[in-house]
């Protein structure tokens, strides 16, 4: 389980890595406008998810800084890292 979760989490990464070079040299035709769209949408969601979890398990779970943060940029996969790491 530990290397699917650092597999997808290797794949977000990817994602991440993608939507921020469109920032800064953005790729040709709509191309640019979609990933654009998607970087918003992917923020939104993953800082939703965040503030979430954060409000509902953050008086119960000591999580550091990173474990935090690490849920805005991989989602449910830090989540479920953050579950198999406290729940041993």
């Amino acid at each position: 389980m530990k290397a699917l979760i650092l597999l997808a989490k290797a794949a977000i990464g990817f994602v991440w890595l993608v939507l921020l070079v469109n920032i800064f040299h953005p790729f040709p035709g709509v191309a640019a406008m979609a990933l654009y769209i998607m970087t918003g949408f992917l923020l939104m969601m993953h800082g939703l998810q965040m503030l979430i979890f954060i409000g509902a398990f953050g008086d119960k779970i000591k999580m550091s800084r990173w474990e935090k943060w690490s849920i805005l940029i991989f989602g449910i996969f830090s989540l479920l890292d953050i579950r198999r790491k406290h729940m041993m």
